[in-house]
């Protein structure tokens, strides 16, 4: 098990960034475009993260922390994937005007494919958090990475249908 931190400085107010990473009502674009589902967004409550359609769970977890405009943290896995469960932070503090984030991967499997995911997945997710929080958009390419997501759903492994993994208290798991 390792430990891996990435970093960032957002110049937007605190109160948008939150938003971009905890928001269920509508796509996460930083976060490959997935919807975050949850019974409600507070300590221990169950939490996923979905793809456009609902119809396949990508991450499956619990929320750890979730401490306003400071710490959001959940444990993570890849449902197509049987590695072991990793937690996520994001940390989030006001600094030189802006927004200092960092998250921090804890117990990320050395050597599983959810390490290679979540070793380019960090970056990835901070760039494009950065670029939504400062009101930039997606990136062209980004976009149609996403459609291209969208349009393969399909071929996601039938484990990583939402009917293998409901969600307690959830009507559409």
């Amino acid at each position: 098990m390792t430990d891996r931190v990435f970093r960032i400085q957002i110049q937007a107010p605190i109160e948008r960034v939150w938003r971009e990473l905890t928001k269920t009502d509508e796509a996460q674009g930083a976060v490959f475009n997935a919807w975050l589902h949850t019974t409600v967004l507070g300590e221990g409550a169950p939490l996923q993260m979905r793809t456009g359609t609902g119809k396949n769970v990508i991450v499956d977890g619990r929320v750890l922390v979730h401490k306003p405009y400071t710490h959001f943290a959940h444990t993570h896995r890849f449902t197509q994937y049987e590695d072991p469960v990793c937690e996520v932070h994001y940390l989030l503090k006001e600094k030189d005007g802006g927004v200092e984030v960092t998250l921090r991967v804890v117990g990320m499997p050395a050597g599983t494919p959810t390490a290679k995911s979540m070793e380019s997945g960090g970056e990835f997710i901070l760039k494009h958090l950065k670029r939504l929080a400062e009101g930039q958009g997606l990136p062209f390419g980004t976009k149609l990475m996403y459609g291209l997501m969208g349009s393969m759903e399909f071929m996601l492994p039938k484990r990583c249908r939402s009917t293998h993994w409901p969600m307690q208290g959830d009507s559409h798991g």
